[in-house]
């Protein structure tokens, strides 16, 4: 019988499930490492919340262990390289708590604008201080969303609820997207400009770590109110504190933290701070709908073999996976690649499989693709749910196939629409079943990618390659594999170069600098 262990505290309702489906399960939270190491190797199955540490040594002895579930969003507690080497499918429940967090936003919007907290100690206390917890109304003031999506999203509808003006910044929110959810799309500093109430509802990426800084706390109107029900590190605490200390911040409502359990921090103790222990997702629903959730798919995989919010994993039967696995890799670098470089809000995304690519099963592929071109901004996109992102974010997408060979045996090309241009890249397959870019925008090339890579494009004139071989090599940085492309008509070149390690802030300065270049992104692969 396949078996399941239940780590983590969890709503019964979890254990009820996987026994109507005739899975054994054993409940045991608030073991320790090492029991957990002692035990997991008995498990098919690993149900956990956010306490459990699914580490790389406790995955090395989990023999039999197929799936680990998680009865959340948040997967930090998870190595999902540790499990994907060791073929264990990782799962969350992306949307089971999503009202809960939004709630959780709004109330704490409302007792910071009304002090709630301090003045309900100070009643109790036995005191009648009413002229002190002087109030702000939330009719007609501005609230910034910062990530529009499925949290966003909510916050956004109660808050239009409420008479709000809500402007929101989404790269991958669509002007038609606003319009549905009654927000005025903006850029960044614009929103800072502008917003009454700024609330964060967007995941930890290298773009958004630490995006309420003292740089853009600076851009923000002096009297501005912050709230993160989010991640912690999307806010500079030092700075926070220091912009709360001057007054240009009036007040900040946190429910995360950089470092959790948080049982001190330099915001404890101010005046203008309401603060709570990460209860984002801490209702009797959200609890019960996550594990509900998590127990039905995890009873699936192990018994039915579907797949259903897997983090690392397509929808793949066994016998299509070998003849996909070197197209699944060719169709993670190409979304990857696009998402990085895409800088403005997606509109439509067109995907052509040619040659032999045209006789497979697409449909993981084109997942795949849409997972690595969404993911860079949002941390539930999976391979599963990346086509049901895209649609709700208004991106159209169309596939195509097209068993013409041309220049190549087999060939996937991605075009993607954003609201200022329209950008292409090719890549294909070649005998050792290595992906290799062969085009982009339109200019051929060749090119294997590395896990460090630099993307310029440039104006086609001499001097570029000595000019950035002399700032690699001055900041000590190999280099790996140099390829080029150009268009001659246009005067427009192209290079992707593989270094050994990532550049410093000073190099990738003097590199955009360079009189040729017009564009630099370095990518991670």
């Amino acid at each position: 019988m396949v078996k399941v262990l239940i780590s983590d505290k969890m709503s019964p309702r979890a254990a009820e499930i996987f026994r109507d489906r005739g899975v054994e399960v054993d409940e045991k939270p608030g073991m320790t490492p090492e029991e957990l190491k002692a035990c997991i190797g008995e498990y098919d199955g690993l149900a956990v919340r956010s306490a459990t540490k699914a580490t790389a040594n406790i995955i090395a002895s989990a023999t039999n262990l197929k799936v680990i579930g998680r009865a959340g969003i948040g997967v930090d507690n998870v190595d999902i390289p540790a499990a994907t080497a060791a073929g264990i499918c990782v799962m969350n429940t992306p949307h089971g708590n999503a009202i809960t967090t939004a709630e959780h936003a709004i109330a704490m919007m409302f007792s910071l604008s009304r002090h709630i907290p301090a003045a309900n100690k100070s009643t109790q206390d036995g005191k009648w201080e009413k002229s002190k917890f002087m109030g702000v109304e939330l009719y007609g003031k501005v609230l910034g969303v910062v990530g529009c999506g499925n949290i966003g999203s909510i916050v956004a509808d109660r808050a239009i609820g409420l008479k709000m003006k809500v402007v929101a910044y989404d790269p991958f929110l669509s002007p038609e997207r606003a319009v549905e959810l009654g927000v005025e799309k903006l850029e960044l500093d614009e929103l800072f400009a502008r917003a009454d109430y700024i609330s964060l509802h967007t995941p930890i990426t290298d773009s958004t770590r630490n995006i309420v800084n003292a740089q853009n706390i600076a851009k923000m109107k002096s009297g501005v109110r912050i709230i993160n029900c989010a991640r912690g590190g999307l806010v500079v605490e030092e700075d926070l504190k220091a912009a709360l200390e001057s007054g240009h911040v009036a007040g900040a409502a946190v429910d995360v933290y950089v470092k959790e359990p948080a049982t001190e921090n330099i915001l404890f103790g101010l005046d203008n701070v309401v603060t709570t222990p990460h209860l984002g997702a801490s209702t009797d629903e959200a609890q019960v709908n996550v594990a509900i959730q998590v127990a039905e798919q995890m009873s699936d995989y192990l018994l039915l073999g579907s797949v259903t919010n897997a983090l690392n994993m397509p929808s793949v039967s066994a016998e299509e996976a070998p003849k996909l696995k070197p197209y699944m890799d060719l169709a993670t670098q190409l979304g990857s690649f696009a998402g990085q470089v895409t800088e403005t809000g997606i509109k439509s995304v067109r995907i052509d499989y040619e040659g032999q690519a045209a006789s497979l099963n697409i449909k993981p592929l084109t997942s795949i693709i849409l997972q690595g071109l969404l993911g860079p901004l949002l941390e539930s996109v999976n391979m599963v749910n990346a086509p049901l992102v895209a649609k709700e974010r208004g991106i159209d997408v169309t596939e195509s196939i097209n068993d013409r060979e041309d220049d190549y045996q087999t060939l996937i090309r991605l075009c993607i629409t954003t609201e200022n241009q329209t950008r292409d890249i090719a890549g294909t397959l070649f005998g050792d079943d290595r992906p290799r870019i062969v085009s982009i925008k339109g200019i051929n090339m060749e090119a294997e990618l590395g896990p460090h890579m630099l993307y310029i494009t440039n104006q086609d004139k001499p001097g570029f390659i000595g000019a950035m071989g002399s700032i690699l090599g001055n900041a000590e940085v190999n280099i790996a594999t140099f390829h080029l492309g150009r268009d001659q008509k246009k005067g427009e070149a192209i290079a992707l170069i593989e270094i050994d390690s990532e550049l410093s802030k000073d190099t990738m300065d003097m590199v955009c600098k360079l009189p040729q270049v017009t564009q630099v992104k370095a990518l991670k692969f």
